[in-house]
C-alpha cells in the first residue's frame, strides 16, 4: 500500500503537469482568435461598388461603334474588328495605368463604371463611338477552413461573389468546421472590420450579408477535439513515465 501511495505521489503531479503544458500547445496553428465578448462589426446591407486600387491588374477592351462588333461576336457573327489589345495593364503607384494610344490615365479611386466612362471620353478622339469594358483580373479572397488546416486563394470572377460560392470552391465544410462561426476580415489589416457569419440554417443565412469583397480573409473556426489532442500530446510523457517507473520498481527490489 505504501509503495502504491509513493507511486501515486510521483505519477499524479507528473500527469497534471503534462496536461497543463499540453493545453498550451493543443492548437498552435490557431489563427484570428477573438475573445468571447469581442464586438464584431455590423453587416453592411448596401454593398459599395468596387474601387480600383493601386497595383490592380486591368483587362481593358475597346470596341468601336458602341460595341456592335462585340454583340456580333457573342452571337457567333465572326471575329471582332477594330479592337485594342486585351493584355493586362497594371495600375502603377502614381494611380495611373498606361494604355495604348491614349497613354497614362488616372484610374485608381474610380469605380469600374467610372473608369469605363473616362476611357470612352478619351478614346473618342481616336475611335468612332468607342465602347470600353474594364475588368479587374487580380481580385481575390483568402479562405482558411477547419481553423488553418486548409487554405486557399480564390479569384473573384463576378460582382456578386458570395461566401457560399467561396466555400464551395474551396472544397466545402468538413466535419471539423463550425458553420456558425465564420469570421470575415475586411479592409486594412492594421484596423480591419471583423464580421461574424452564421450559415448553419436558412434563417441565419437570410440575416447575413454574404457578398464578398476583394482581399477579404475568411476564417472558418475549427471544432476542438480536446480529449484526443490532449491524449496525443501527453502520450510520449506517459510512455516515458512508465519506463521510469518500471526501472524504479526493478531496481528497488535489489
Amino acid at each position: 500500500m505504501k509503495r502504491l501511495k509513493s507511486i501515486l505521489l510521483v505519477v499524479l503531479p507528473f500527469l497534471a503537469l503534462c496536461t497543463m503544458q499540453s493545453c498550451k500547445v493543443l492548437y498552435p496553428n490557431q489563427m484570428l482568435k477573438t475573445d468571447s465578448n469581442y464586438d464584431f462589426d455590423d453587416f453592411d446591407v448596401n454593398q459599395p461598388e468596387y474601387v480600383i486600387n493601386l497595383y490592380d491588374k486591368l483587362d481593358v477592351r475597346v470596341y468601336t461603334n458602341n460595341g456592335i462588333q462585340l454583340i456580333n461576336t457573342e452571337q457567333g457573327g465572326g471575329n471582332v474588328q477594330n479592337q485594342t489589345s486585351t493584355l493586362g495593364y497594371l495600375v502603377d503607384s502614381d494611380s495611373t495605368v498606361k494604355l495604348p494610344t491614349i497613354g497614362r490615365v488616372k484610374v485608381a479611386g474610380l469605380t469600374i463604371a467610372a473608369a469605363e466612362n473616362r476611357l470612352e471620353d478619351m478614346y473618342k478622339q481616336y475611335y468612332q463611338q468607342p465602347f470600353v469594358k474594364v475588368n479587374v483580373t487580380n481580385r481575390r479572397v483568402i479562405i482558411f477552413r477547419s481553423g488553418s488546416n486548409s487554405g486557399s486563394v480564390l479569384t473573384i470572377n463576378n460582382e456578386k461573389f458570395t461566401l457560399i460560392e467561396a466555400l464551395a470552391q474551396a472544397g466545402g465544410m468538413d466535419d471539423l468546421s463550425k458553420a456558425y462561426r465564420i469570421k470575415v476580415l475586411r479592409g486594412d489589416l492594421k484596423n480591419p472590420k471583423v464580421y461574424l457569419y452564421n450559415i448553419s440554417s436558412i434563417e441565419d443565412v437570410k440575416k447575413s450579408n454574404l457578398v464578398l469583397q476583394s482581399n477579404d480573409i475568411i476564417y472558418v473556426e475549427r471544432r476542438p477535439k480536446y480529449v484526443q489532442r490532449t491524449l496525443s500530446e501527453i502520450a510520449p510523457y506517459v510512455s516515458l513515465l512508465n519506463t521510469a517507473m518500471l526501472i524504479y520498481l526493478m531496481t528497488k527490489d535489489f
